[in-house]
């Protein structure tokens, strides 16, 4: 296997990760599974896996672990790893677009520093 079906695998990592974690917001939230207490919101969420979304986001997992151990054959651990905060990225700036949500100068913040940090990993690996 090359190592570009391997970083493949690493970016259908990130998006499945991305998706699933966009659709259960999503089902969480047209739920309303908020419970008054513990208890009452364990079993809101609870119900939530009969929904057949929440089942593909749990899916969706399951393919990004299987993409994971993919990438997992040719990849150092610690070059693949960082890329997986891309998800923390594509989610960010998808729940301010699909959720309303708000971002902030802290935000903004820790996005900038993980593309710089994300910059500054690949460029020091291409240099080897």
């Amino acid at each position: 296997m090359s190592n570009s079906l391997a970083w493949l695998s690493v970016l259908g990592t990130v998006l499945l990760t991305v998706y699933g974690q966009l659709v259960i917001k999503w089902r969480v939230v047209a739920y309303h599974t908020s419970g008054n207490d513990f208890w009452g919101t364990l079993l809101a969420v609870l119900s939530l896996f009969k929904d057949p979304w929440v089942l593909s986001g749990f899916a969706a997992a399951l393919g990004a672990a299987i993409c994971w151990m993919i990438a997992m054959t040719k990849l150092p651990l610690s070059l693949a790893y960082p890329f997986t905060g891309l998800a923390v990225l594509l989610v960010s700036a998808s729940s301010i677009l699909v959720f309303n949500e708000t971002i902030g100068p802290s935000k903004c913040a820790g996005i900038a520093l993980v593309i710089a940090g994300l910059i500054v990993l690949y460029l020091g690996a291409a240099n080897r």
